[in-house]
């Protein structure tokens, strides 16, 4: 019954989508301008983004595509007026912000559904902010839960709901106080593949039939592939040694795309190499808290000063240590070199799945890329041909470069019973990272920590306890 109604809605959307008129295009509705943002660090101002111009303008789907510590997500949260700027402006219809964006509305990753609502009070909750009376908001709340395919689980509280349904929610709950720009940050990420596929079509349908009731959209997303399905315009952002504009795609391709095309392949090919590609990056003058020449380089090669920048400033990649070890063996199989491209083709992988890998040999001063291919340093080469207890010793030697894996070691050397509790680091990266992303940092920073025998982990006493083999 449910399936039948879904593809009842899907059909009439489709046949909306034929010859029906697009939003309202051109009129510029978002704008920074020289927009930095840094955070108060310990060792002075960590610096996130740098020198951001960007417009968003009616009738178009921005993406904002880049690897972990990129920016992208606060940048995003700077148009939407949660986050103030450091210098530069950020300007909704010409006017410049100073609070939250009121053109705006947000879904999240984590569809950040209250567990003690209803479908339909929590699509409400928007409209009641804003005072909305309840008869008016409730007929809103209906056409939006109609509109988004959740008729008939108005009554239904979040627990009963699948991922892709409550994510629904979360778009019925933006869409409801009708923005004229809808921000979502990687909305798609926490779904499996079929439910993320199956959810960013029927949006996109929504998006072509005119009915959707905003006028652009901004995507925060990692997925290359996601980013040219969707956006009219891709946005790649660099992280070294902050976000910053690296280059912009316009995309020309008729809708739906056919990922099969000629003209998609090469596209994915040309962003995907702006993405590994290694360009020299400027430092802009008003972040001047970071030296000029002076830029810090995740991980530590050979002849490369180790990383300056604070764990908080430096996000760990989500790779575990039998991952980014079997790519490094792989990589060394090929002769040190090879392409990445073909590579994730060799094993079955789209590019996205292995780049937090890559990210990780990086960080870690094993490999580098350098424009499309990934290249071994002496120290990778060693570590992928080493025996156990050898890579062992070659991985914490590595690991002491990395930020966070410093941190938590160095503070447990500080420590008199050479313990921690959990709560210290996570307090620590608190101020930068949502509850979500802290828990991935410090697991991925576990993880790196007890294979390099620095550091264990009591998950029952949630402590962390200094290795013998690192007090000494």
């Amino acid at each position: 019954m449910v399936l039948n109604t879904f593809r009842t809605l899907r059909n009439a959307r489709r046949a909306l989508v034929e010859n029906a008129p697009r939003p309202a295009d051109g009129e510029l509705l978002l704008e920074t301008v020289g927009l930095t943002k840094a955070y108060a660090g310990a060792d002075g101002e960590l610096p996130v983004l740098g020198g951001i111009d960007l417009q968003v303008r009616a009738g178009e789907v921005v993406a904002l595509l880049g690897k972990s510590g990129s920016g992208k997500s606060t940048l995003l949260r700077c148009l939407a007026g949660l986050v103030p700027p450091s210098s530069g402006t950020v300007a909704y219809r010409g006017a410049p912000l100073t609070g939250a964006n009121p053109g705006t509305a947000m879904v999240f990753q984590t569809f950040a559904l209250l567990p003690w609502l209803t479908v339909q009070q929590n699509v409400e909750l928007g409209l009641e902010a804003r005072g909305v009376p309840a008869d008016e908001r409730a007929g809103a709340a209906g056409q939006a839960i109609d509109l988004i395919g959740l008729d008939g689980f108005e009554s239904a509280y979040p627990k009963e709901l699948s991922g892709g349904m409550r994510q629904r929610v979360g778009f019925a709950r933006a869409l409801v106080v009708e923005p004229d720009v809808l921000m979502m940050d990687e909305p798609f990420s926490a779904l499996d593949v079929l439910t993320a596929e199956n959810l960013r079509g029927e949006l996109m349908e929504l998006w072509e039939s005119g009915q959707f009731p905003t006028r652009a959209i901004v995507l925060v997303t990692h997925n290359i592939e996601e980013a040219v399905l969707m956006a009219d315009r891709i946005v790649v952002l660099g992280s070294r040694p902050y976000g910053t504009i690296r280059e912009t795609f316009e995309v020309a391709l008729e809708r739906p795309r056919d990922r099969d095309s000629p003209d998609f392949a090469e596209l994915i090919d040309r962003v995907y190499r702006t993405m590994t590609g290694r360009t020299k990056e400027t430092i802009p003058p008003v972040l001047n808290s970071v030296r000029a020449g002076e830029v810090p380089v995740a991980g530590r090669a050979e002849g490369v000063e180790p990383d300056r920048r604070t764990p908080a400033n430096t996000p760990l990649p989500g790779a575990g240590v039998d991952g980014l070890s079997g790519l490094a063996e792989m990589v060394a199989h090929r002769g040190g070199d090879c392409d990445l491209a073909d590579l994730a083709d060799d094993l079955g992988l789209e590019i996205d799945d292995v780049l937090p890998l890559v990210d990780a040999l990086e960080l870690l001063g094993f490999a580098a890329v350098s424009g499309g291919d990934l290249v071994l340093t002496d120290r990778g080469s060693t570590f992928a041909g080493a025996d156990v207890q050898r890579s062992k010793r070659i991985f914490a030697e590595a690991g002491m470069d990395v930020p966070l894996v410093r941190l938590i070691t160095t503070s447990l050397r500080q420590s008199p019973d050479g313990t921690l509790r959990a709560g210290f680091f996570r307090d620590v990266l608190a101020h930068h990272y949502t509850s979500e992303q802290v828990t991935r940092q410090l697991e991925t920073a576990t993880d790196w920590g007890r294979y390099g025998e620095l550091y264990g982990y009591d998950a029952e006493r949630r402590e962390y306890r200094l290795d013998e083999g690192a007090a000494a």
